[in-house]
């Protein structure tokens, strides 16, 4: 590689930020009581937040329903080099608002429904005081969505939903350039785009329910602004150096925000017992090459190159008398991210979350409480390509072990 293409892709080689549960930087957990249950909930989807886990659960909602909830996520990420060099991400706790809304006119088979939640995001910051500072310091990606719905009940036993996602997305990513004090390059923006999700629920008999969710890809077009201040001369190509200084440059680059598919079934033995399997697909092999355009380097391609992987859940709900209720789940989580491409600000892995959940549903107050532990054991990374200037790597191992609260209050009326 040339002197000034490796200076060009060392800079903007950045990458994402994600909330440190595998699979991407999707934030799958949309709600206490479907979390509580490994987020198997596909083939269940009785609360307004079926909006986002099957739009076709809605029709079996009565009147009004109002819930909001506040995800809570704390991410712990530590990090060490095989030669014993350490780094750690800030684990203070980020809030995820989740407000969903439903219909259901009496005597009518059609449903709607309204969500306002944040299917991708958070951040990681490591600081500049890391062995990996020239690779990357910190970033944010914060995508809301606002999700208008319809469902249509075509018989007791099947239901169709439909929605459309209105996307807004913004991005920041920073880090070093060769590590001197006060050095750095950082890009801003934020876009709009659409897309949309359909669902089917098919309950064929009161002990056996089937889910189909469907999530389609977006492209957020991001517009804004890079800069890089230089605090030492910076040799950009064969004869040419750049003074200190600090330098703007308009800049926009696209990123694809890939489908998923969730399938469930569900099995309710009795009244009171709900077991309950999910399979959650999303296709990030169509994550594969981003251009920042515009930059004080020119335009640059950055390569993803993600994997498609699976969330394989399983998870379970007791239901009492009082209306009150417990849910234990399980999930284990794919890596998409190969170590060739591996980013410290997304550090990927396969990942293991426990969840455990209770709460009370009535006839007009409902609320329910999700506690979730994700680990992944240790994950080595080798052959990592990312480059510095000043030949820092990313190889190393990384440790998750993030934990989370989901909290949500229903109103029925």
């Amino acid at each position: 590689m040339k002197m000034h293409s490796a200076i060009r892709f060392s800079v903007l080689s950045i990458g994402l930020i994600t909330n440190s549960t595998a699979v991407g930087f999707r934030l799958p957990n949309q709600d206490p009581e479907a979390i509580a249950r490994g987020n198997a909930f596909t083939a269940t989807a009785d609360n307004p937040s079926a909006i986002y886990y099957n739009p076709a659960g809605i029709t079996q909602l009565d009147g009004h329903q109002l819930s909001v909830g506040l995800y809570a996520i704390s991410t712990g990420i530590d990090f060490e080099s095989p030669l014993g060099a350490r780094a750690r991400a800030d684990s203070a706790f980020q809030f995820v608002p989740q407000i969903y809304y439903t219909f259901s006119p009496d005597d009518s088979p059609i449903s709607y429904g309204l969500g306002l939640f944040a299917p991708y995001g958070l951040a990681v910051d490591y600081g500049r005081n890391t062995p990996f500072s020239t690779i990357a310091i910190d970033g944010e990606l914060a995508f809301i969505t606002l999700n208008p719905t319809v469902a249509y009940q075509v018989n007791p036993q099947l239901s169709l939903g439909l929605g459309l996602a209105i996307n807004y997305s913004d991005i920041s990513l920073t880090r070093s350039l060769v590590g001197a004090p006060g050095d750095f390059f950082d890009f801003e923006g934020d876009d709009f785009s659409l897309g949309f999700n359909a669902g089917v629920l098919w309950q064929p008999s009161e002990q056996w329910s089937f889910g189909l969710n469907f999530r389609s890809a977006t492209e957020l077009n991001y517009r804004g602004e890079s800069r890089a201040n230089l605090t030492v001369p910076l040799p950009l190509a064969p004869g040419v150096t750049v003074p200190p200084g600090l330098n703007e440059s308009s800049t926009r680059g696209s990123l694809d925000f890939p489908m998923n598919i969730a399938l469930g079934v569900s099995y309710r033995p009795t009244e009171k017992w709900n077991f309950e399997v999910g399979f959650d697909w999303t296709d990030w092999d169509s994550v594969d090459v981003t251009t920042l355009e515009g930059t004080f380097f020119g335009d640059v391609d950055f390569p993803f190159n993600y994997e498609s992987g699976f969330m394989y859940q399983v998870g379970v709900t007791r239901s009492f008398d009082s209306g009150h209720f417990l849910s234990a789940g399980y999930i284990y989580s794919d890596n998409s991210v190969p170590d060739q491409f591996f980013s410290p600000l997304n550090p990927d892995s396969n990942l293991h979350l426990l969840n455990l959940g209770f709460g009370k549903r009535s006839d007009v107050h409902s609320y329910a409480i999700s506690y979730t532990v994700a680990y992944n054991g240790g994950s080595e990374v080798e052959g990592n390509e990312s480059a510095s200037l000043v030949g820092e790597t990313a190889d190393g191992t990384y440790e998750s072990l993030n934990h989370a609260i989901n909290v949500s209050y229903r109103y029925s009326f």
